[in-house]
């Protein structure tokens, strides 16, 4: 592997582990004993570190050290959706695998049958925490197949960072971004008419989970505005991503 792209995507992988943590440069600096201009160095693909600071690092971030290093096996490509309800999670994935041939699967459901419950008996009996953990371990045996899939997700899986760093570590992640007035018509437009119980307050309520979420939907590796393109649009977008990743070609640029 040349030099500098190794020095890449060692940095990589340690920026997406930090951020994904919600750590500052001055803490993995002050855990680590390496300098936060050092880290800063490291993460830009400039700093040729040696293996023992390497290894500071990754204890600094609770990982192995090997967890840092780049696979020269090549995985078999998912493609992970990520975004509020109402984004088109559902509508391009399924677009997206017919155009790949490949599976379309959505987490949820498989919670529902892991668990055995309803998302909402889930909820109630067992609350979010419960949640978090099935759906890491269900995401952990789904990458476990080694199967390509188009897996679509759940609007808060990027709250719980170990599940969203696994995600962001194992396939192309994908922000399906929209416009809040966007999400709320696609909700009701499902048939869903429980947000027009208390309409002022849920859309300040949605406009307020966006805002707060928005932060961690930006670290996927792709943003497809649903608000200004097309379905077909968006399914060329993110298939030519996989097509310039696979050979090896810079990552796409965030739209």
């Amino acid at each position: 592997m040349h030099h500098n792209l190794l020095l890449s995507q060692i940095g990589r992988q340690v920026k997406d582990r930090r951020t994904s943590m919600g750590w500052t440069l001055k803490d993995i600096a002050k855990r680590s004993g390496v300098s936060t201009r050092f880290l800063s160095d490291l993460e830009a693909g400039k700093a040729n570190i040696s293996v023992v600071r390497l290894a500071n690092v990754a204890r600094a971030l609770d990982v192995e050290l090997v967890s840092l290093m780049p696979s020269q096996e090549k995985h078999v490509q998912t493609v992970t959706l990520v975004g509020l309800r109402g984004a088109g999670k559902s509508t391009i994935g399924k677009a997206l695998a017919k155009h790949l041939g490949i599976p379309f699967v959505e987490l949820d459901a498989l919670i529902e049958e892991e668990s055995n419950l309803s998302l909402a008996e889930l909820f109630s009996l067992h609350g979010e925490a419960y949640y978090k953990r099935l759906a890491y371990d269900v995401v952990l045996k789904l990458f476990a197949r080694d199967e390509p899939m188009i897996l679509s997700t759940g609007g808060s899986i990027v709250t719980d960072a170990e599940t969203w760093h696994l995600l962001k570590r194992r396939s192309h992640t994908v922000w399906l971004k929209a416009k809040p007035e966007d999400h709320w018509k696609r909700v009701l437009g499902q048939g869903d008419i429980r947000p027009m119980a208390n309409r002022a307050s849920a859309m300040t309520e949605l406009r307020s989970i966006l805002s707060l979420r928005s932060p961690l939907y930006s670290e996927a590796a792709q943003t497809i505005d649903t608000s200004s393109v097309r379905v077909s649009a968006a399914v060329k977008t993110i298939a030519s991503a996989l097509a310039q990743r696979e050979n090896g070609g810079p990552r796409s640029p965030k739209k």
